[in-house]
């Protein structure tokens, strides 16, 4: 969960947000250049015609300002559309920005992701490590994962690219106006200064560092990456250690809750965070590797990257191992359980499942999805429709790196126009 101050509403808030008032022609020139950036982004590659159509714009400002984008390097002419054309084709624009990158770090009690999209999302690198982050100081864990970012930072500069920022996402409670993590029960962490210990270990000639809950972050992620365009309301919740959960609601990112602490462990088990019966007990990594296999199974071994455990895990119940079966059995039922609430609360029409719930979909989205079948009211009533993510385990890391690039969408004249290459050549893809 994010915390930010009154009226600013975040990075986050930002994202799919309606057009910021003007007052002069700089700032309307601006909003404009952010309009056309994000209609390419959303819709794909148009023509200037369409453009025009589709803004609202008049036909010679489209031109102006997709003249501009070029210049800057943002977008670039593609093909000529020939589809249904009467007379002379049109050249379509599309989306570019193969030169700057954003950053998503992220860490989770049990692992370190980060990795780089381009304008376009197009991921240019990605690097995980598995690591017992609860068993180390705030501060030894951000140095882990600063020399990650590091060597990032080093395999895009070979690559060609600008890095214009990074955003570290992590579990609990931020403070990203103040970039501390307030609560991260399952780290151990109270007002932990994430963002100036990772910038001191990443110099002063570092990128911007920006900070984001996890679960907003795999949200963002879930909604940019949806195939189908119209998909603007969504609930995304994301299962490890810990469960957190955020939502998409008329194309903009609603905040998080801590809904891993909601009330649904029917064991009442103490928790991390002080209470007892919170739903991550019953659904969350740890429950479920307590039933799956003895503490000295390999599953157990934080220092074997999660997706290999999983992946055992995995391969032990398609051989129809009995006590994985049932392992994954029981956190089907108690997801479903707390899913069931979130859905009577949120009616939304879509559910995504993240984490470790993803890799184990085919054991987990049909009890899930049979048990909200189940429970609508009339067959006429909406249907709750659960999915897993295909984005794997660097969900998160990779809307961290959304939102980094985020602030170009908004405001495209930041970035700089590019001089022409010097050789009267291309610049390099």
């Amino acid at each position: 969960m994010r915390q930010t101050q009154p009226g600013t509403g975040g990075t986050a808030g930002a994202v799919l947000a309606g057009h910021p008032e003007v007052a002069d022609k700089a700032s309307l020139r601006r909003t404009n250049l952010g309009v056309m950036l994000r209609q390419l982004r959303e819709n794909g590659a148009q023509s200037r015609t369409h453009l025009a159509t589709a803004t609202g714009l008049p036909k010679a400002t489209v031109s102006v300002l997709v003249a501009e984008l070029i210049q800057r390097g943002l977008v670039r002419e593609g093909e000529l559309d020939r589809a249904g054309a009467v007379g002379r084709p049109h050249r379509m624009v599309e989306l570019d920005g193969r030169w700057i990158c954003g950053i998503g770090a992220e860490i989770g009690p049990d692992h370190l992701t980060v990795l780089a999209l381009d304008l376009r999302g197009t991921v240019v690198h990605q690097a995980r490590r598995a690591l017992d982050v609860p068993a180390l100081t705030p501060q030894a864990a951000l140095r882990e994962v600063a020399d990650l970012v590091a060597d990032c930072l080093s395999a895009v500069t070979d690559l060609g690219m600008h890095t214009i920022g990074i955003t570290l996402v992590t579990q609990g409670s931020v403070d990203a106006v103040c970039g501390t993590v307030t609560v991260a029960s399952n780290f151990g962490w109270r007002n932990v200064r994430a963002v100036h210990e990772l910038r001191t270990r990443l110099g002063r000639h570092a990128p911007p560092v920006l900070l984001e809950n996890d679960a907003e972050s795999g949200a963002l992620a879930e909604y940019l990456a949806a195939p189908d365009a119209d998909t603007r309301e969504l609930v995304y919740v994301t299962g490890g250690i810990g469960v957190g959960g955020a939502s998409i609601s008329g194309g903009k990112l609603i905040r998080g809750s801590e809904i891993g602490h909601m009330k649904l462990d029917r064991l009442d088990r103490p928790c991390a965070c002080g209470r007892t019966g919170c739903w991550e007990l019953a659904v969350g990594l740890g429950a479920l590797l307590d039933a799956a296999a003895d503490p000295a199974d390999r599953v157990h071994d934080l220092s074997i990257d999660l997706a290999d455990r999983l992946g055992d895990l995995l391969d032990r119940a398609d051989a129809g191992d009995a006590r994985t079966l049932a392992a994954l059995a029981a956190v089907a039922d108690d997801l479903a359980l707390g899913l069931g609430v979130l859905a009577d609360v949120l009616n939304p029409p879509r559910i995504v499942l993240g984490g470790y719930f993803a890799v184990l979909e085919r054991y987990l989205v049909g009890p899930v999805q049979q048990f909200l079948d189940d429970r609508r009211i009339s067959p006429g009533s909406p249907r709750v429709v659960v999915s897993a993510s295909a984005l794997g385990l660097s969900n998160a890391a990779r809307g961290g790196a959304h939102l980094t690039l985020e602030g170009i969408f908004q405001d495209p004249s930041d970035v700089p126009v590019r001089p022409e290459p010097t050789d009267g050549g291309a610049w390099p893809a």
